[in-house]
């Protein structure tokens, strides 16, 4: 469905919300929402970092490997269909499967760590902000990507829901995973998202911090909703 546009607000000329939070908290489904109600371009800054992993895994590269990553990245396109629910795509090609998997994640995860390899999909996720607005989901989309953003929201959930969520979705995609090891790999993720030096996982200054871990996903989504067009 699409609601009426938002208008810019002043000194803004292409709106912006940020969803930031860890992995599994609802982020995806939460943007993705608001992408299609306020008929927003969408951004899964996330997605992005496991399509480079996943091409760094296809060509037998290691997280060593930096500079190859970094050309490997350079030379991906990569897209978020509205007509294709959103889905991720890589040269036109949807991915978005492959992408979910848990040697991708960890990948991903392990990558973002690296300065340069952030630098370079930096300029990429910028790119993204075009009219009429961007609805944008990450780690660092209010803090380092779009710190201009008038809306920022940082979703958070204790661990143990995350990985639940996460499991019942990957069991629903039909694909195979344990719940003892995702809860292992988010609590590493988050471990590894927080304390890195570049870019870290943490709430913007003047985010809105929802907690989720015993929200529905319709009463997320209801709330965000209110603040972002009393925000906006």
């Amino acid at each position: 469905m699409t609601d009426r546009p938002l208008k810019s607000s002043p000194g803004s000329d292409i709106p912006v919300i940020a969803v930031d939070g860890p992995a599994g908290v609802g982020k995806g489904t939460l943007a993705k929402y608001l992408a299609t109600k306020y008929d927003f371009n969408y951004l899964d800054s996330g997605a992005i970092y496991r399509v480079v992993a996943l091409a760094a895994i296809e060509q037998g590269l290691d997280r060593a490997q930096i500079d190859d990553i970094v050309e490997c990245a350079s030379n991906l396109h990569i897209s978020f269909p509205a007509e294709k629910n959103y889905s991720a795509h890589s040269n036109n090609i949807d991915i978005d499967n492959q992408i979910r998997s848990e040697a991708c994640s960890s990948m991903a995860s392990r990558i973002a760590a690296e300065p340069v390899i952030r630098a370079q999909l930096l300029m990429l996720q910028k790119r993204f902000q075009r009219p009429p607005g961007l609805v944008c989901d990450g780690r660092d989309m209010g803090t380092v990507v779009f710190p201009e953003a008038k809306v920022k929201i940082f979703l958070d959930a204790s661990v143990q829901q995350r990985a639940e969520r996460r499991y019942k979705q990957l069991i629903e995609k039909g694909i195979s995973a344990s719940f003892a090891h995702l809860f292992d790999s988010i609590s590493a993720r988050d471990e590894r998202d927080r304390s890195r030096a570049s870019s870290p996982l943490v709430a913007a200054e003047d985010a809105w911090v929802i907690d989720t871990t015993e929200m529905t996903i319709e009463k997320v989504i209801g709330a965000a909703t209110d603040y972002i067009d009393k925000t906006l």
